[in-house]
């Protein structure tokens, strides 16, 4: 039996990863959830400033906000099949995201804020996979540090391939 398993499963790449949160330690901790795929996204900004908040569409559900509403309002809306395959930017260590791409699996993007401070690239380890959270710090002027969560989702029921049937994830 064991042996029908490895053949059958053993060589299949592991679809979970998890790039590690950039920025500071100040603020109150987030992460989203939802079920299926991130259909849409809202972020936004201070004028030629800091990214101030965003919001992530499961479906036909949006999160609730995290951080705080700007001065400017940018959004993406994603085709059927489209997924996010990259989150990029700019922050200082010591305060605040400055800068935010999300790069879909059709080579769009879209961007908020400033390009200032040091650069970050989060992306899956698998080709395969898609974001299926972002974590990580915020307060009542904005995004604090950013960490992205990757996985897979299957076309049909949107089961997730990592952690059971809806994306979440626990805070302690």
């Amino acid at each position: 039996m064991y042996v029908l398993i490895e053949c059958c499963y053993g060589d299949q790449p592991d679809r979970y990863s998890f790039s590690v949160p950039v920025g500071s330690a100040t603020g109150t901790r987030f992460a989203t959830s939802g079920t299926g795929r991130i259909t849409a996204v809202r972020m936004w900004e201070r004028n030629n400033n800091i990214v101030t908040g965003f919001q992530l569409k499961y479906g036909f559900a949006w999160t609730p906000m995290v951080g705080n509403i700007g001065t400017n309002r940018v959004s993406i809306s994603l085709f059927e099949g489209e997924a996010i395959v990259q989150v990029s930017g700019k922050y200082n260590p010591s305060n605040f995201i400055y800068q935010l791409f999300f790069v879909t699996s059709r080579g769009r993007f879209l961007a908020a804020g400033q390009p200032t401070g040091l650069s970050f690239n989060h992306y899956p380890t698998n080709a395969e996979s898609e974001l299926r959270i972002l974590s990580g710090r915020a307060n009542n002027v904005g995004i604090t540090s950013l960490g992205a969560h990757w996985g897979d989702v299957d076309s049909i029921g949107y089961e997730m391939h990592m952690a059971g049937n809806t994306t979440s994830m626990a805070l302690n």
